[in-house]
C-alpha cells in the first residue's frame, strides 16, 4: 500500500502538511521524536480524518550529538517492508533550527549536531526510500528547506550552512536518481506563523522578516500547498526550488511601512 512519509510532523508546518495530504485522500505516516507527542498527534489526525489511514512513528535523528541514528532508519524501513508499506513520497520536514548554537561560544559538537540532523539524517532517510522507489517504478522526495539557504540571519551559521548544503544535496540527488523516475525538489519557506508566533507577539510584531512585499507571512497551509504541488502536479520537474516567503528573497532590505 502506498504512503506519504512526513518527518517532524506533530505540530506546526509538519502538521499542516499531514493534514493537506490526508484531506486529499493520501495515506500518511508521520514521525516525531517524542512518543507522547506522536500519540497525541495521531489521535488528533484520526479525529479530523476518521476515514483516512494515518500512522505515527517515533524516531530520533541522532544516536548522540556526533552520530546519526542510521540503525533506527533502517529498522523503520524494514518495518514498512514487513507491513507491505511503500513510501511513494518522502517529505523531509524535520530540522534542527540551530537557535542555541552561538558562533564562537558553543562547542563544535553543537555545529555538528545541526549538520547531522539537517543533512546527513535526511540523506540516510532518502537513501533508504530510494532503494525501494527504484524497485517500484519511481517516487518523490521533497525537502522543506528555508530561504536562509541564501539569506543569512544573525547567530545561525550552522542552520544556514545546513540548509545551503541541503539544496546542493537535493540537486545531486535529482540528477542521480532521475533515471529511476524519482523526482527530488525543495520548498523554501521564509518566516511562518507557528506556535512561536503566537507565544511571542511583541517580538514578531517588529521582526524585519514580517515586512514582506506581499505584506503578509506564510501559514502552515501555504507551505503544505507548495509541497503538494511538487508531489502531485510537477510530473516533469526535478531539482527545483519553490520559495514561499511573501517575496522576502527579492528585496535588498525590508521596507518597514
Amino acid at each position: 500500500m502506498n504512503y506519504t512519509l512526513v518527518t517532524g510532523a506533530c505540530i506546526n508546518t509538519g502538521a499542516a502538511i499531514v493534514e493537506k495530504f490526508l484531506s486529499e485522500g493520501k495515506n500518511v505516516i508521520f514521525t516525531g521524536r517524542s512518543e507522547a507527542r506522536v500519540l497525541a498527534a495521531e489521535s488528533e489526525y484520526t479525529k479530523k480524518f476518521p476515514d483516512a489511514k494515518v500512522k505515527g512513528h517515533t524516531i530520533s535523528p541522532l544516536f548522540n550529538e556526533k552520530a546519526v541514528n542510521e540503525d533506527a532508519v533502517i529498522e523503520m524501513f524494514e518495518y514498512f517492508d514487513k507491513q507491505d508499506i511503500f513510501i511513494e513520497t518522502l517529505i523531509l520536514n524535520a530540522a534542527d533550527l540551530g537557535v542555541d548554537v552561538e558562533p564562537l561560544k558553543n562547542p563544535l559538537e553543537d555545529f555538528i549536531r545541526v549538520i547531522n540532523t539537517n543533512m546527513i539524517w535526511n540523506y540516510c532517510l532518502s537513501e533508504n526510500a530510494v532503494k525501494r522507489m527504484m524497485k517500484n517504478g519511481g517516487g518523490n522526495i521533497i525537502f522543506v528547506n528555508s530561504n536562509t539557504a541564501y539569506r543569512a540571519i544573525p547567530g545561525r551559521i550552522a542552520y544556514s550552512a545546513s540548509k545551503s548544503g541541503q539544496l546542493g544535496m537535493m540537486r545531486g540527488m535529482a540528477l542521480d536518481f532521475g533515471k529511476y523516475n524519482i523526482r527530488v525538489n525543495a520548498v523554501l519557506p521564509g518566516m511562518i506563523k507557528t506556535d512561536r508566533w503566537e507565544k511571542n507577539p511583541e517580538f514578531y510584531e517588529n521582526v524585519p522578516s514580517r515586512f514582506t512585499p506581499l505584506g503578509d507571512v506564510a501559514v502552515g497551509s501555504d507551505i503544505a500547498d507548495a509541497v503538494w504541488y511538487f508531489a502531485e502536479h510537477a510530473r516533469n520537474t526535478t531539482g527545483a526550488e519553490l520559495t514561499v516567503d511573501g517575496g522576502n528573497m527579492i528585496q535588498l532590505y525590508p521596507v518597514i511601512r
